[in-house]
């Protein structure tokens, strides 16, 4: 079974990996998009996440989560196959949008089909899933080298719209995987249970009440804010490495760009190991805060960074930085919400906590981001960049939410809330 999972989580993100970090150099240069279309496409993640999640998540209660996981991953595949086949940034919105409605959901059911299998054979997933979770990102990461070597000219040179083929070469397998050999989760008990709530419980719209404590609605604001920052290095990043006005072609930084990128995955890895230590030590507040610093560095470390030995440092410190950047504040933020929440609507307020970051955040983010791009920091006519202005502006507002985020949200650091801590 553990192997059976492993190969799930390994496939699950590997198909997300094989294609999201080099969307942004096939838009701006490929199809030459300017900011304002490229942020419309990339914000196609935030849309899905608003409700499709949820929805599916319903059915797969209602019916078997495995059977739900293997088409909605065949549905995907299949709709990644017609990405390549489209110039114009308005269709390819569309259809890479319902390629996320199609996707988005499985990140969840994926989650919950490890949860139910381990418990079926007596084993904590608390203990158990990490370590097999930890495989997600391992291929993640081997999608971005394996699509490195297909797109690049020391490689097979091949246009980067091979990344949606093999997204969806990968989503198949994992189809047909889920189909054939994970077992149907006896799901009677839970449906019992669930045919006592209602839609609006079902939708998890109860822990909007929320809202009505300050303490709770500053977190789930400041979540909103930092939500708009989270994907903006993997929508642009590879997109500034492979620019070749920056980074000539045909030396390292170019050559082995999406390689690079994926060191930020590995620390991702790393400081997933470091939080109880963080947590413990320093509370939830503070490592929050971290995390928001973290972002300051992380974009700011790209403004400074040039086709210089000093410039590869600050890319590679930029990367490892993302780590804490990225998880420390999705991790903090969830421990907040368990330890904040009444225990009947826990689950219903992870999920809002996921929407105003992934979702409604996201989404803001990224449109904004490729407006103020288009408007500020791109030639009408080239489509050159300035990259510099671009990652201190994002940089700045990083801080500018630090600093707001000091001032404005009280939390009391308790180390017994935090003693037992454990991912």
């Amino acid at each position: 079974m553990k192997i059976r999972l492993i190969i799930m989580n390994f496939l699950q993100f590997f198909v997300w990996g094989a294609w999201m970090m080099t969307l942004g150099h096939y838009g701006f240069v490929e199809k030459q998009w300017n900011g304002a279309e490229f942020g419309l496409v990339f914000s196609t993640m935030g849309f899905a996440s608003l409700i499709m999640p949820t929805l599916f998540g319903i059915i797969a209660d209602k019916w078997k989560a495995n059977y739900v996981y293997s088409i909605l991953h065949l549905l995907f595949g299949i709709t990644m196959c017609f990405l390549p086949l489209i110039d114009a940034p308005i269709p390819f919105f569309w259809v890479l949008f319902v390629a996320m409605s199609f996707y988005m959901p499985t990140i969840g059911l994926n989650n919950s089909i490890g949860f139910g299998l381990l418990k079926n054979e007596g084993k904590d997933p608390t203990t158990y899933f990490p370590p097999i979770r930890v495989w997600g990102t391992i291929g993640f990461i081997a999608a971005m080298w394996i699509t490195n070597v297909f797109t690049k000219e020391w490689g097979f040179g091949m246009s980067i719209k091979v990344s949606f083929i093999i997204s969806a070469i990968f989503a198949f397998v994992l189809s047909l995987f889920s189909f054939f050999f994970l077992p149907v989760l006896d799901g009677k008990k839970e449906k019992s249970a669930q045919t006592k709530k209602t839609f609006a419980q079902k939708l998890g719209l109860e822990a909007f009440i929320l809202f009505k404590q300050k303490k709770m609605a500053l977190f789930f604001l400041f979540s909103l804010f930092l939500g708009g920052a989270l994907q903006l290095t993997n929508a642009y990043g590879d997109s500034f490495l492979q620019d070749a006005t920056v980074f000539p072609k045909g030396e390292l930084i170019n050559n082995f760009s999406t390689i690079i990128l994926s060191i930020s995955q590995i620390s991702e890895t790393l400081f997933i190991l470091a939080i109880p230590f963080f947590m413990k030590r320093f509370g939830i507040k503070n490592v929050m805060l971290f995390s928001m610093i973290a972002w300051v560095l992380r974009f700011g470390l790209f403004g400074i960074a040039q086709n210089s030995i000093p410039g590869f440092i600050f890319i590679i410190a930029s990367c490892i930085i993302y780590g804490m950047a990225f998880d420390f504040f999705n991790i903090s933020g969830a421990l907040f919400v368990e330890k904040n929440t009444d225990s009947k609507i826990q689950s219903s307020a992870q999920g809002v906590f996921m929407l105003m970051t992934n979702g409604v955040g996201a989404v803001i983010g990224n449109i904004v981001a490729g407006l103020v791009i288009a408007k500020w920091f791109e030639d009408p006519v080239t489509h050159v960049k300035d990259w510099q202005g671009i990652w201190f502006t994002f940089s700045a507002y990083a801080l500018v939410i630090a600093i707001l985020f000091v001032i404005f949200f009280k939390y009391k650091h308790v180390k017994e809330e935090v003693a037992d801590f454990r991912h």
